[in-house]
């Protein structure tokens, strides 16, 4: 009697989790220790698939806690990988658990790139086999029984927490197997069963028969209520309703025989004969209906042996009235079981594999970080160099230092000296030469890995909106436009930093061309410089004035101030904090990451220091220059002026002004080049990217083609043909009435069938009428049929004629009386040798006793060409 339902396991394809996992760690992740850590976890990942769901499974606790770890595991790296159709794209493949499939079109499955499918299919696994597992138990020992309550009522929360959740992990519609109402069926069914394992304790603990009838009543409530929500739906097997209709039968009469017994003891002896009579019809429905699945013989020995004698004590002793089904109290309810809720860790054995990678949701929030930081570093920084340059640009319009060190008038000043040997020693014009010369070649390099990125796109996109447009409706994926958006988006911003790159680039240029030559004259020797320089009479008697001193001493002061602003940028640049301990513990206590808030904090903590300091760097320059400016004017009223000494200060001012060029430019072009090449590895990571997402759309590609040629084989190749009137029809030409009675449950494929109506009468054409003409005198003959109704009757109407050739009205299933299956002869009519065993063919006039006239119409073709019908005179 006790015949458990387990659900079949879901069949997964082949996947291998460790090369996009290892590519994104490779790329979101320095190289060293950590890397080559999280890389090894991603291959142990891939191989605890394999041994979940690579392999037939045995029905033992240890393949479930196989499971369970592969779905913990899941749970613990959705957080920490985006997996997505454009980011890392996984493709997973699952067949229906319930779809046996056909010959050629195989089993109907599903493909997703998307992690929320796998878990919920995995999850569906472990339910199905804590099902299986339980229906192995042996029931006869209480440790049998509660290892099947406990894996019966985890599996009704694994469909329950499908069905709660697999709509938003999708986004789609899933398959049947996994579908809200499938799963939810599923749970109450498993539910019911562990209800029934706790009738099945409470029966062998000899425990009060009240108390058995409320946990049958239940049980029966619960089998009810799953059959309700399957009986007009084809999505589980049909084996399960027959099983469901007849537990639920069954649990009643339990309920039903040990309320009787209650009912004996307090003296109802009616209420027991009643309360019997209905468990056992009960039980006599489900031996005849459902005797294939379930053997209720000792159940109905049982109740028929203890309505034997209640009727037998109350026909003799007691005489009470036994009240009709109607008049009974209903019989209390009681549920001891509820499905187990899915809480992650379901493995008590599980191990983070990539304990030590920080969730998704941090590294976005500390690669937040890391861009204010820099943004605010670079601010810094541009802000202390642009005042540097102020402060060069001031002094150089100023000639100073070299005017109050040009003593002779016809030697090159010491800083003008020092400024040509530190342009000689970076290499001099050659160096900007060759600096600008490779930046074309690297501007095309990224060009060329750009475009062929987005060559990848076009392409597959077009060839998407393709196959759209000839499969319409068919081609149900998410289409290459949309999906490639973020992609898009992306190489446009990275065409838009090589467009203003080469802006930057024109401008360079331009700015070297203008003071070539005065960067190529401080890169000549010093003879030749002097040389260049116009001589001048000598301001002698300005050297040890006040004024050149307050001017060496302001210069001396303004070198501080840049070697100070030297310093601090190198500690902001050396300045560095790890994030991710605040923002984990602000995930821990607060669930969610206000990454804006905590970031301007911990900046603000950290550089508050610093950006004092680079403004009163700035302030202090600002007074610095003013005094210096002041003291120049004192100095310049003070100088005696002519052209020649005019024309030096402006040269000298020139070179000097060249050195700061030279400077800057060398440091634009080395940043250009760092530029490109960094570039250069993110459109690499770029087209790899894109790469990758194509080659997974191909892939999907081909596995949606597949499967519509396989759904397209599986369809039907001719529309269905309608059943020819003499099998929809009773024996009299009339259908039955409807019966007003409600339908039962559908009777099993194992019982007796039921003999056919009968066939409809042979069909003699007109020709073969002549030859029945030389029958023997002997032969007694009915009276012929006349050809047109006498008056007062209605000639029966005709049957039209099926389309194509119909084979016998014999049921065509086995196991019917007398049925053999064997080819007949083309010209042979299985009405022709009746219960006469005539061996000639009867004339069209005989009938067989017991049926009503019938015209003599014929299947086209069959025996004989249809031959025109003259009425006899």
């Amino acid at each position: 009697m006790t015949n458990f339902i387990s659900v079949q396991l879901k069949k997964a394809s082949e996947v291998d989790l460790a090369k996009p996992l290892c590519k994104f760690i490779q790329q979101s992740y320095p190289g060293g220790d950590a890397q080559a850590e999280h890389c090894r976890a991603a291959e142990e990942l891939s191989k605890l698939r394999k041994s979940a769901l690579a392999r037939p499974l045995d029905k033992h606790e240890s393949a479930l806690e196989t499971l369970l770890r592969y779905y913990d595991q899941l749970c613990s790296i959705e957080p920490k990988f985006p997996f997505s159709e454009n980011q890392v794209c996984v493709t997973f493949t699952w067949k229906d658990a319930f779809d046996k499939g056909s010959l050629f079109g195989g089993s109907a499955k599903l493909a997703l790139a998307s992690l929320g499918y796998e878990k919920t299919c995995v999850l569906f696994n472990c339910g199905a086999l804590a099902s299986q597992i339980a229906a192995e138990q042996n029931l006869d020992n209480d440790e049998g029984l509660k290892a099947a309550a406990k894996h019966y009522q985890f599996a009704s929360g694994a469909f329950q927490h499908i069905k709660d959740t697999v709509l938003s992990a999708l986004n789609r519609e899933p398959t049947v197997d996994i579908s809200p109402d499938t799963v939810g069926t599923l749970s109450l069914i498993m539910l019911a069963q562990a209800q029934e394992v706790f009738f099945l304790k409470a029966t062998r603990d000899k425990m009060k028969d009240g108390i058995i009838a409320k946990l049958a009543n239940q049980a029966a409530d619960y089998y009810g209520d799953a059959y309700k929500q399957c009986q007009y739906k084809d999505t589980l097997p049909k084996e399960v309703f027959p099983v469901l209709a007849a537990k639920h039968c069954i649990m009643q009469a339990n309920a039903e025989y040990h309320q009787s017994i209650l009912a004996k003891q307090q003296k109802k002896f009616g209420e027991e004969i009643g309360r019997l009579q209905h468990a056992a019809d009960l039980v006599k429905t489900v031996a005849s209906r459902y005797d294939e699945y379930i053997n209720v013989k000792d159940l109905v020995d049982k109740i028929n042996r203890a309505l034997t004698a209640a009727k037998k004590d109350n026909d003799f002793i007691y005489h009470d009235r036994v009240p009709d089904l109607k008049d009974l109290e209903s019989i209390g309810k009681a549920s001891l079981v509820k499905s187990t809720p899915v809480v992650v860790p379901l493995s008590q054995k599980f191990t983070d594999l990539f304990e030590k990678m920080v969730p998704l949701q941090i590294q976005q929030s500390v690669s937040v970080y890391n861009q204010r930081k820099a943004d605010l570093v670079n601010k810094l920084i541009a802000q202390m160099r642009e005042a540097t340059n102020m402060a060069n640009g001031v002094l150089a319009s100023l000639n100073l230092p070299a005017a109050i060190e040009d003593v002779s008038g016809d030697t090159v000043p010491q800083s003008i000296l020092n400024k040509s040997r530190s342009v000689i020693e970076q290499g001099g014009i050659q160096t900007v030469d060759q600096l600008i010369k490779e930046l074309p070649e690297l501007l095309q390099r990224n060009k060329e890995i750009l475009d062929e990125s987005l060559r990848l796109l076009d392409e597959e996109e077009t060839t998407d909106n393709d196959l759209r447009t000839k499969l319409k409706e068919r081609w149900q994926r998410t289409p290459s436009n949309e999906l490639y958006k973020p992609l898009r988006a992306e190489g446009a911003n990275y065409h838009n930093f090589l467009n203003r790159a080469v802006q930057a680039d024109g401008q360079v240029k331009e700015r070297y061309q203008s003071h070539r030559d005065t960067i190529a004259l401080l890169c000549k020797p010093e003879s030749e410089l002097n040389a260049a320089i116009p001589s001048a009479n000598p301001a002698k008697t300005l050297q040890g004035s006040e004024v050149v001193n307050v001017l060496r001493t302001l210069l001396a002061d303004l070198d501080e101030v840049k070697k100070e602003r030297e310093q601090l940028e190198n500690d902001l640049k050396s300045v560095n904090f790890d994030m991710t301990g605040k923002f984990l513990t602000a995930l821990a206590q607060d669930g969610a990451i206000n990454e804006e808030a905590i970031s301007l904090a911990e900046l603000d903590r950290i550089y508050g220091s610093y950006k004092q300091k680079v403004e009163e760097s700035v302030k202090k320059q600002e007074e610095l220059l003013k005094n210096i400016q002041n003291a120049h004017q004192d100095f310049s009223k003070m100088k005696q002026s002519n052209n020649e000494s005019n024309l030096r200060e402006e040269v000298l001012k020139n070179l000097a002004v060249a050195n700061d060029n030279f400077v800057e430019l060398v440091a634009n072009l080395k940043e250009g080049t760092k530029f490109y090449n960094e570039l250069t590895e993110i459109l690499l990571k770029f087209q790899n990217k894109c790469s990758d997402i194509v080659f997974a759309r191909k892939t999907e590609r081909d596995e949606l083609l597949k499967d519509l040629q396989q759904g397209i084989a599986r369809e039907p190749s001719a529309p269905s043909i309608p059943l020819p009137t003499y099998q929809t029809t009773s024996a009299g030409g009339s259908k039955p009435a409807a019966s007003s009675t409600p339908t039962p449950a559908p009777r099993t494929m194992g019982t007796k069938p039921q003999p056919p109506a009968r066939p409809p009468p042979p069909v003699i054409s007109a020709a073969s009428s002549s030859s029945s003409a030389s029958a023997p005198s002997g032969t007694a003959a009915p009276p012929a049929a006349a050809p047109a109704s006498a008056p007062g009757t209605s000639a029966p109407a005709s049957s039209t004629a099926p389309s194509q050739a119909q084979g016998p009205p014999y049921p065509t299933y086995p196991g019917y009386p007398g049925y053999c299956q064997m080819p007949m002869p083309m010209g042979y009519n299985p009405y022709m040798y009746g219960q006469y065993n005539l061996p000639y063919a009867p004339s069209p006039v005989y009938q067989n006793p017991g049926q009503a006239p019938y015209p003599a119409l014929q299947q086209p073709g069959y025996p004989f060409p249809q031959q025109p019908y003259y009425p006899q005179q």
